[in-house]
């Protein structure tokens, strides 16, 4: 079977909501992590043959095919073809999928997988919220959905509390988890370990003054563990605060994947190679848990044990998330998310699975490591599972 590679792997750097990349259109943030692909590694951009966008937040400045506004804002000429796609928080992770299985059917040479969210611009939860606010239907989840799995609605938030009170973790466990994303962000910031990986935009400073945006925003360098306990739970009763649970984030990310033919072709150097892709579906209410799962088919269809893993990154959307990982696989806590993860350094949501993915394959190569695996949960109850092997 064909080969697919991934070439180069770029992100910009994380901005908080109103912060940094508000003025940041969408479209034209995703087109920065476009042109950035196309200089770094010198392609033609007319041999892009495609380029897959994940974006979850499909309204607004989001809506009306960002994927395609995207490479009409960027260098890139009017000839590339993209498509959006929503699979919610994995879907630029689905993207490396779907650019991946293009190379490797034989049908594409040379895709760009990306992903971009701005959720100042586009709050989340606008796409439902919006018609409701106009007296138009009732919401994404018909009365069939509910009676089927006897709830009114599906919740991140609840499904977040239920993964914490079926493992039974304390709070304190979950506040200690999401400071040391905060220390391991920090420390990597500090020891240029992003510097690779990251896109620099510019931004104008609250002083007027135009800067580079290169630092993610979100870290919390002073972060102390009676600062993080002393957030607000999110229900009275609960475990799940703000301070354990992902950031909101804007931000863009992209990868561009590759065959062998278009390696020779184009003279380009490999950062990876794409081993595994696994995507799995399992119960929406507590909708959380399913990386468990899938991370479990996606080693056995590689043949892989979590022991020969050297690096995984989990997403952080919320600590008992990671942290049930880590005890159902029984994998080493000293691999997972060795730069910090979403709690410290942000989930930009459809940005998020090629964010992830650039900060992976950087990190195998700044360490000298060879397997990486990479999982999201997803709304609805699905999980991908990503398994690279570096080259560099």
């Amino acid at each position: 079977m064909p080969q697919a590679y991934i070439v180069d792997a770029v992100r910009t750097a994380g901005g908080k909501k109103g912060g940094a990349l508000k003025d940041w259109h969408p479209a034209d943030m995703a087109a920065q992590v476009l042109n950035a692909l196309v200089d770094r590694t010198g392609i033609d951009p007319a041999a892009i043959d495609d380029v897959v966008m994940g974006c979850v937040g499909q309204a607004g400045e989001q809506a009306f095919h960002v994927g395609r506004n995207a490479v009409l804002a960027s260098r890139l000429p009017q000839s590339v073809p993209a498509v959006t796609i929503d699979r919610q928080c994995g879907s630029s992770q689905q993207s490396i999928h779907f650019a991946a299985q293009a190379v490797m059917s034989g049908t594409q040479d040379m895709v760009i997988a990306a992903g971009v969210e701005s959720m100042t611009r586009v709050p989340m939860g606008l796409p439902v919220t919006l018609p409701m606010q106009h007296g138009i239907g009732t919401g994404p989840f018909p009365k069939s959905i509910q009676d089927r799995f006897g709830v009114p609605m599906f919740s991140q938030f609840i499904g977040a509390e239920m993964i914490a009170e079926k493992y039974q973790f304390r709070k304190e466990e979950l506040d200690a988890f999401a400071l040391e994303s905060h220390r391991r962000a920090a420390r990597a910031t500090g020891e240029g370990a992003f510097a690779d990986e990251i896109v620099a935009l510019p931004v104008r400073g609250e002083d007027g003054e135009e800067r580079l945006h290169d630092r993610d925003e979100g870290i919390r360098h002073d972060a102390t563990l009676e600062g993080i306990a002393s957030v607000k739970l999110l229900k009275e009763g609960g475990k799940i605060s703000a301070a354990n649970a992902s950031q909101i984030c804007d931000g863009a990310s992209g990868v561009l994947v590759v065959s062998e033919a278009a390696l020779k072709a184009h003279g380009l150097t490999p950062l990876a190679r794409i081993h595994n892709l696994t995507v799995t579906a399992g119960d929406p209410v507590i909708m959380l848990e399913e990386p468990i799962p899938a991370t479990r088919r996606a080693l056995d269809r590689a043949g892989l044990r979590i022991e020969d893993i050297d690096l995984y990154e989990v997403n952080e959307a919320f600590a008992p998330v990671p942290l049930a990982w880590l005890r159902e696989i029984g994998a080493d806590p000293e691999r997972l998310n060795v730069n910090g993860g979403a709690i410290a350094l942000g989930h930009p949501l459809g940005a998020s699975g090629a964010k992830l993915m650039a900060t992976l394959t950087h990190a195998l190569k700044r360490r000298g490591k060879r397997w990486g695996l990479q999982t999201m949960c997803e709304g609805g109850g699905i999980a991908n599972v990503t398994i690279v092997e570096s080259l560099a």
